[in-house]
Formats: C-alpha cells, structure tokens, sequence
C-alpha cells in the first residue's frame, strides 16, 4: 500500500504542533563567571594594549637602536602605562611584623598615583632587603593597580654584648638593632667577640639541658675559641674547647647527683677531661679585735 504524505493541514500538522515548547536553557557557569567579572573587562583590556603598545615600542627601538634599546622601553614605559590608565592605588604588604614603617615606604619607593609600568619591582626588592630586619623579600605589580610585597623577617635569636653595647642578633649572628631591646621578651645573652656568630651551637646544646639553661645568666666567649657559661648566682662554669657537649653531659649528672650548681662556689673548671676543679670563695678575714688597754693602778697618797 502506497503511503500518501500528510499535508500541512491534515493530521501530521496536528500532530507537530501539539507538542510543548522548549524552556531556554539556563546560562552555563562560563557565562555567569564572565557576567560577574564584566566591571573587569576595561581594565583588562587597557593592560593588553599597553602591553602590545609597549611590545612595538621595543621592536621599533631594538631595530632602530639596539645598544640603547632597554634604557628607552623603560624610560616610555611609564608614559604608556599612564595613558592606558594603569597607575597604583594601593600597596598590599605582607609579613611586617617588626620592620619600621618608615623605612618600608621608603624601601618601596612609590605613592598613590605613580605610573603603575614605571614602578620596578627589582629595584625595591633589593632596597627592602638592605633592611636589617628583611631576611628576603618578594615584590610585584598586580594589574590593573596594585603593588603587591610579601617579607620574611629575620627572627631574634639573642643580645649580643660587645664593647659595652647590645644588640639584637638572628641566629646567624647578623645584628638587627639596638633600639628598644626589652620588647622582644627574655633572650639569651651572649658576651665577647665571636660570641655572636657562634653562640647558636652552644644555646641548642644547652635546650637539653633545663637545669643548667634556667641557671645560665650569660654565653661568655672566652679568646674567640672557648666558652664560659655565666650562672645567675654568679659561679662560672669553664668548659673545654670543643667538647662542650660532653662537659655538659658530665655536669648535669653531678647536679643531679649532688646539687652541684647550687652551691656556693665561684668557678668550676672542666678543661681537664679527667679532672674537675671547685674554687669556693674565699675565707672572710678574721674581723679585727679592738685591743684592751692595760689597767693602771693609782698610788698612794701622803
């Protein structure tokens, strides 16, 4: 049997109509991304012109002077950037904690309203790392006007006490500052030349050893080469060149055995390997008897 088309007003046409009309489809988290960051698509694109613009600049220069090509980017630089708009509004620091403010700004080197392309983010990278507290720094610029800086500080190890003056000291023994010292809590105290650079070694020694650290007043470095430990009651403790390690094993066990530390004494010597030597402090004199005067008898009168 032949089949007979369906006309455009016949059953088949009914049948096409009567189905139900699609619902529009709900916009993809692509477009409701792109929607919401709209307010950055100017900035955005002013960046990209001055890009290329600046791009141009250089091949035009590297062709037409190639020895002075670098110096002329950076000098038009910030003239490009500031007719694309992009200029610094804000300067986002991270890490301070101690550096002073002052010399952070000045270290940045740039204010509200500079040309964005002509702020140098080497530059003052290696001026905040002449700060003493910066031990390194990272610096940025975040279009469309933003210059970001993240420090990492140099943490207070310990005073150091050289030629009558204290200062802050790292780990490393580099110095950080002499101002307002007690605002940095209860440090180690570390006497003597070399003392800075060297007292780490003998102060993690010690961690192991609480009750010779909590007596220790001071880290003397004795001719750059040995240490005296300094206790608050006022005893010296002379320990061996190099063997520090073993000396202090061999103290805390007499302390522990015989209260070594809190006895009255003015040294102990540990220099001898085989020998341990206690200078008690010296006898009081004998306080002076007034002397009597012999008694006189009176004689006789006639």
């Amino acid at each position: 049997m032949a089949s007979t088309p369906l006309r455009a007003g016949g059953r088949g046409a009914a049948l096409s109509s009567s189905r139900p009309r699609r619902e529009p489809d709900r916009p993809s988290r692509l477009r409701i991304w792109l929607r919401r960051r709209r307010g950055l698509a100017k900035p955005a694109a002013l960046g990209l012109l001055a890009a290329g613009l600046l791009g141009a600049v250089g091949v035009g220069l590297y062709i037409a002077d190639p020895a002075g090509r670098v110096q002329a980017v950076v000098e038009n630089a910030a003239a490009i950037g500031a007719s694309a708009g992009l200029e610094v509004q804000e300067v986002v620091v991270e890490g301070r904690r101690n550096t002073p403010p002052d010399l952070l700004r000045a270290a940045i080197g740039v204010e509200r309203g500079d040309p964005l392309l002509g702020f140098s983010p080497a530059e003052a990278r290696a001026r905040l790392e002449t700060i003493a507290w910066v031990e390194s720094a990272h610096v940025e610029r975040r279009m469309p006007a933003t210059i970001l800086v993240r420090l990492t500080e140099r943490t207070p190890f310990a005073i150091w006490q050289h030629q009558g003056r204290f200062t802050l000291i790292d780990r490393e023994g580099r110095p950080i500052t002499s101002d307002t010292l007690d605002a940095f809590g209860p440090l180690p105290l570390v006497v003597g030349p070399g003392a800075d650079r060297h007292a780490a070694a003998l102060h993690d020694l010690l961690q192991a050893h609480g009750d010779i650290l909590a007596r220790t007043q001071a880290l003397v470095r004795v001719g750059e080469r040995r240490w005296n430990l300094k206790l608050h009651s006022g005893t010296d403790i002379l320990l061996p060149e190099g063997h520090e390690a073993p000396a202090l094993n061999r103290l805390a066990e007499l302390h522990a055995r015989h209260a070594l530390l809190d006895r009255p004494l003015v040294a102990i010597d540990m220099r001898l390997p085989d020998r341990l030597v206690l200078r008690p402090p010296p006898a009081p004199e004998p306080t002076p008897q007034p002397q009597r005067r012999p008694a006189t008898r009176e004689g006789n009168r006639g």
